[in-house]
């Protein structure tokens, strides 16, 4: 068994945060400056289609914490209507982040655009985005399947609504908060269970329970004023190091300035329940964000994970597929419900899970909204071929259990790692001991 010791202090700068802040500064009047900009292939994307769209922006790199260099992003913008006419279909590449959210940006601009995608993305459902601009008065065509490319024809004049969100999705309730933005009057957003909340917090919009559920309020035409941005690093990233510390016995990993956002560091708890050592230390807030620093010290075994509220699910949907991995390798055990959304991202995660599992020897049934892992009823000789299906937190998640327990996998297209995680296995390499 391998053991894995060490600091990190290079995870990616944190994805939703990152296409949130470029997506704030390109509304916002004035000169805004993002530290720690993350490299990865979906927030470039969001970079590419700001440009492509004629925001003025530039990338350089600076000297950051730790003696390492880190990515600012200065963005120039006039405000809420700072955008051109596109010369082309704007491609979002992997990323529906991208898709989605500037969706709702460009509901709002006076002009025709397209949003286009990779294969993977043009599969992905687009109605749950088109449905709310089109009550807001936009335009939006779609595939006969319900899929990009999605065609936009905007309107200055966007009513403000009140939406309540048809299923948990931190995307669609930052892309009606967007187009909101523009609207003549007040928005409120309905949430009946909580996703994450990046977009309300960077925004600084006011919210509060009624009868059960979360109210947004999105106050129309207000300009926003530039701000700097911080980005912390990845709690999704710093998943995947948490289940290579807790797989590897004797392993000790300290992972510096994540973020502790409740509604996107819930997998810790998670692990906490189950018997993990785990510890938070050097807790504070930066831009109305908790950060900390999290101390991996594996001294224990864990409890199967069994994930089942519908609350619980919606805010460690990312984190699901390594927390699948890590249970069926450490516990030969692993239960999931209320999943669905899974089957929407870049993969159908949970058909990908269960196909792979079952290369690995265990006992998998899945149904509609998640699986269950039963033991495992034999160990493969040999490499196993491991399927990544063009999704980088499938094949992360594989990847780690190859190194953590030495076991032989051969993970096809592994470079799509890069999607969120350019250094992975360079930092891989570091943690052995």
């Amino acid at each position: 068994m391998r053991v894995f010791k060490g600091e990190v202090t290079a995870l990616p700068p944190d994805k939703s945060i990152s296409h949130r802040a470029a997506l704030i500064a390109s509304l916002s009047e004035g000169t805004t400056e993002i530290t720690n900009f993350s490299a990865g292939f979906d927030n470039q994307s969001t970079l590419g289609v700001l440009q492509g769209a004629g925001i003025t922006l530039r990338q350089e790199e600076i000297a950051g914490a730790y003696g390492r260099s880190v990515r600012r992003v200065v963005v120039e913008s006039k405000g809420l209507w700072s955008f051109t006419p596109p010369a082309a279909p704007l491609m979002c590449n992997n990323s529906g982040s991208t898709m989605r959210m500037f969706a709702g940006i460009l509901a709002a601009q006076p002009f025709k655009s397209e949003l286009v995608g990779d294969s993977s993305l043009l599969k992905r459902p687009m109605k749950r985005v088109a449905d709310p601009l089109r009550l807001m008065g936009a335009e939006v065509e779609l595939s006969p399947a319900g899929t990009a490319p999605m065609m936009i024809n905007g309107t200055k004049e966007l009513k403000p609504l009140e939406y309540r969100l048809p299923v948990p999705s931190a995307q669609v309730k930052s892309l009606v908060a967007f187009a909101a933005l523009h609207a003549e009057g007040e928005t409120r957003i309905i949430e009946a269970v909580r996703s994450r909340d990046h977009t309300e917090v960077m925004l600084g919009l006011e919210s509060f329970e009624r009868d059960g559920e979360r109210v947004i309020v999105v106050p129309g035409r207000k300009p926003l004023l530039a701000k700097p941005f911080y980005i912390p690093a990845d709690p999704s990233a710093a998943c995947f190091i948490v289940a290579l510390g807790l797989l590897a016995r004797g392993s000790e990993i300290m992972i510096r300035d994540v973020c502790l956002n409740p509604t996107r560091a819930a997998f810790l708890d998670i692990l906490v329940d189950a018997g993990a050592g785990l510890t938070i230390e050097n807790e504070r807030v930066i831009g109305g964000e908790r950060i900390g620093d999290i101390l991996v010290h594996n001294t224990s075994d864990i409890e199967p994970l069994r994930i089942s509220d519908p609350k619980l699910v919606a805010i460690v949907i990312d984190e699901l597929p390594m927390l699948a991995v890590l249970s069926a390798f450490a516990t030969g055990s692993f239960e999931l419900h209320h999943a669905a959304e899974l089957r929407t991202k870049e993969s159908d995660r949970i058909d990908a899970l269960v196909v792979n599992l079952r290369r690995l020897g265990f006992a998998c049934e899945d149904y509609p909204d998640g699986f269950v892992v039963k033991g495992r009823n034999v160990t493969p000789s040999g490499t196993v071929v491991i399927e990544s299906f063009d999704d980088h937190r499938i094949a992360m998640s594989f990847a780690i259990a190859s190194r953590a327990t030495g076991c032989a996998l051969d993970i096809t297209d592994i470079n799509v790692v890069g999607v969120s995680f350019p250094n992975f296995f360079e930092l891989l390499e570091s943690l052995e001991a």
